[in-house]
């Protein structure tokens, strides 16, 4: 069996693989001594490779099909050292010459082997007396690892090794994506009597259309073992026919999943919200300093149609930064309130959610006030007493909207009546939380209606994917007297024109506000901090308030420095990304963003969305560094460059798409929910439209294939796609 490459472990680390190795190939540990001095448990403990492939969630059978290698070693073949080249990964057979152990810095044991055409130095940093003696002169080994070629020759460091001889591997070997704990000789084994014992029979129904050639069966056994005549670019495009056939089954799993789950939902009871001729919501609409939007108005109508049912509403309502969604949200609000139920907001932020409280109350207060009813406030910074009233106001009913931070949805909690769930920003909250506002309502059978909002716009073939099981509202229009805002590159050496920029804004009466990626030193990333950079700006700006603001400051403090600004007394702002959302401040004209090669595409889109909310001229000017090369990387470079080209939210969520994939995308609307693993929604959209066809086909008249499928791909997960 080959010793696997540990090169660039911790010691640590490969001392843990190396005892798991030797227990796996019945071996003595060097630490077993030791042990048998120990009391052991009275039940048998958990390994560490077990431990480990449990953390990889690698606990079923199916679970280690599926863990496809990362890439391939090629074994089934021994090269000539006179014929390889600097960088190859080659196998070759040689009988060692030399071995020694070297203090060069540190203690190393170096191997000197010869093939007959050349010769190759092996070097290991960490390895144990066994070793030394494995490699004595004179033995013959076959040895695989990546040359380095110099000017003193070849050399090879922490390759893989065995005695020579024996037959060589008929299939490409495996390399698997593995955690510490889990060397790949433990994990091959496991996966291959995984593989070997997973029940792999079909799951799509004989008769579909377009059915793929490969069997699933067939798929995994090549994917894990391809025969080295294999076209390599197939496999690392994925577009070989084995990837194709996992590509379709996991797509189809989601469809499945997800349209079984929005079935399964339409089965549930939910209040009928019925606008009424001169209620609350038009109410609203008459005392409001603006009129809505075409868009807004078009959304609402879908909203209030969707509560009017008896079925959950679960609607997704998208806009860009500033098409104005809270207000939207309000109307719906009143309409739940009108028809005697309860509204709950949620925000991932306290700032976020202060910011809803201030709008919300200053619309519905007055409205609410004569009928005895008002809008609670709910964060877990909150004094215990404050705290305990609100609770009280929201368990009799008097609370008609709850706004708040993640402590809405605590156990201590308890709603009268609630009808309607807002979540925005839902992509920042995870699964179980979402799952958890939905569980307020105490009545058997029954549940909220559900109103999530984001502005992070969707990509259509991400919506069609990720959110199958959900109505999707999009507001495509922003408010009137909104200002465009000008987005300029500006590299971090022109840092003292930017301070210059902002002293005129300053002067003009402006506000600004400037980002920083980081607030403390970091060895890893040698940037700029929030501290250093709010200390630098008010030695630069005297006479200037200059404000900082970081997620490690007290709530009060956070909420004293927001007040400054939002009053105008502050000029300059120095935050970190915690008003990224939320922060609606007309008088802000300038956005600096510190390192901006540093930040998320859609992220920067948010930052910039913070300027242009009044009626003067914005800029956003994106600082970047080239650090110790010159030059961006080509994914910053991009990002950068998206920023500059459009303002468009939809466009930019396509292009971030394209640089990040899906799964960043989302963040953690995956939490604990399955990933797309293998598909790829940039290249495999005839695979989607495939599945979604074949998806509620499955469920009507086979549904026993698919409640096979389902539970093959996503196990108990599939609870969580309800969220």
């Amino acid at each position: 069996m080959l010793r696997d490459q540990v090169g660039g472990q911790g010691e640590i680390e490969i001392a843990q693989s190396e005892r798991a190795l030797h227990a796996l190939e019945g071996r003595t540990d060097p630490f077993q001594v030791r042990r048998q001095n120990c009391p052991m448990p009275t039940t048998q403990a958990e390994s560490a490779p077990q431990k480990a492939l449990r953390k990889m969630g690698l606990t079923r059978d199916i679970d280690l099909a599926l863990h496809i290698p990362l890439r391939y070693e090629d074994e089934t073949r021994i090269v000539k050292l006179k014929d390889a080249r600097d960088g190859d990964t080659v196998q070759i057979e040689a009988a060692v010459t030399d071995c020694e152990v070297q203090y060069r810095g540190r203690r190393q044991l170096v191997v000197t082997v010869d093939d007959g055409t050349d010769t190759c130095v092996l070097r290991f940093f960490t390895f144990y007396p066994s070793q030394q003696k494995s490699l004595a002169v004179g033995t013959k080994l076959r040895i695989r690892g990546e040359l380095k070629g110099g000017f003193l020759g070849f050399q090879m460091v922490h390759p893989s090794w065995k005695p020579a001889g024996g037959e060589l591997a008929t299939a490409l070997t495996p390399v698997y994506s593995t955690v510490a704990g889990l060397p790949q000789a433990y994990l091959r084994k496991a996966v291959a009597s995984g593989l070997a014992r997973a029940e792999l029979g079909d799951t799509i129904p004989p008769d579909v259309p377009k059915r793929p050639h490969w069997t699933l069966k067939e798929a995994l056994h090549f994917l894990h073992h391809p025969t080295p005549d294999v076209s390599m670019a197939t496999l690392e495009d994925r577009s070989h026919p084995a990837w194709q056939r996992l590509k379709a089954e996991e797509l189809l799993a989601q469809q499945l999943s997800q349209l079984q789950s929005k079935r399964a939902r339409d089965k549930l009871k939910a209040p009928r919200l019925k606008a009424k001729k001169g209620g609350l919501h038009e109410q609203l609409l008459a005392a409001l300093p603006f009129s809505l939007t075409a868009a807004q108005r078009r959304v609402s109508e879908e909203i209030a149609r969707d509560v009017a049912r008896d079925v959950p509403m679960h609607r997704l309502l998208q806009g860009d930064v500033g098409s104005g969604k809270t207000i939207v949200a309000a109307l719906a609000a009143a309409v739940a309130i009108d028809a005697g139920w309860q509204c709950a907001l949620m925000a991932p932020t306290e700032i976020l959610a202060e910011q809803h409280f201030r709008k919300l109350i200053g619309w519905l207060e007055p409205l609410l006030a004569p009928r005895g009813q008002r809008v609670a406030w709910l964060t877990g910074s909150q004094r215990k007493k404050e705290r305990g009233e609100m609770l009280a106001l929201i368990a009799s009913g008097e609370a008609a909207l709850v706004v708040g931070t993640h402590a809405v949805i605590q156990e201590q909690v308890q709603f009268a009546k609630l009808g309607l769930a807002v979540i925005d920003e839902q992509h920042r909250f995870g699964v179980e939380q979402r799952l958890a506002l939905r569980g307020k309502m105490l009545e058997p059978g029954h549940e909220p209606h559900m109103l999530m909002m984001s502005a992070t716009p969707i990509p259509r073939t991400l919506a069609m994917s990720y959110y199958a099981d959900l109505d999707v509202s999009t507001i495509d229009e922003l408010p009137p007297g909104r200002t465009p805002v000008v987005t300029k590159l500006v590299a971090d050496s022109r840092r003292d024109e930017i301070v210059e920029r902002i002293r005129a804004q300053v002067a003009e009466g402006r506000q600004v506000y400037w980002v920083c990626p980081l607030i403390e030193e970091s060895e890893a990333l040698d940037l700029t901090n929030a501290t250093a950079t709010h200390e630098q700006l008010s030695e630069a700006l005297p006479g200037v308030m200059v404000g900082l603001l970081h997620s490690r400051m007290p709530v009060p403090e956070k909420k004293a420095v927001m007040s400054l600004f939002v009053g105008g007394q502050m000029g300059v702002l120095v935050s970190t990304t915690v008003i990224e959302v939320g922060v609606d401040v007309p008088n802000a004209s300038l956005m600096v963003i510190e390192h901006a090669e540093r930040f998320g595409l859609s992220q920067l889109h948010q930052l910039r969305g913070r300027v242009g909310r009044g009626a003067a001229a914005s800029a956003c000017v994106l600082l970047y560094s080239t650090g110790d090369h010159g030059k961006l990387g080509d994914t910053a470079k991009a990002r950068l460059k998206a920023m500059q080209e459009t303002s468009d939210g939809f466009e930019i969520a396509r292009r971030d798409l394209e640089i990040r994939g899906p799964g960043e995308f989302l963040g953690s609307r995956q939490s604990g929910a399955p990933l797309l693993r293998f598909a790829d929604l940039m290249t495999d959209t005839h695979l989607l439209d495939w599945a979604r066809q074949l998806a509620p086909v499955m469920l009507d008249r086979h549904p026993e294939y698919a409640e096979r499928h389902i539970g093959r791909w996503l196990g108990g997960k599939s609870e969580y796609l309800k969220a």
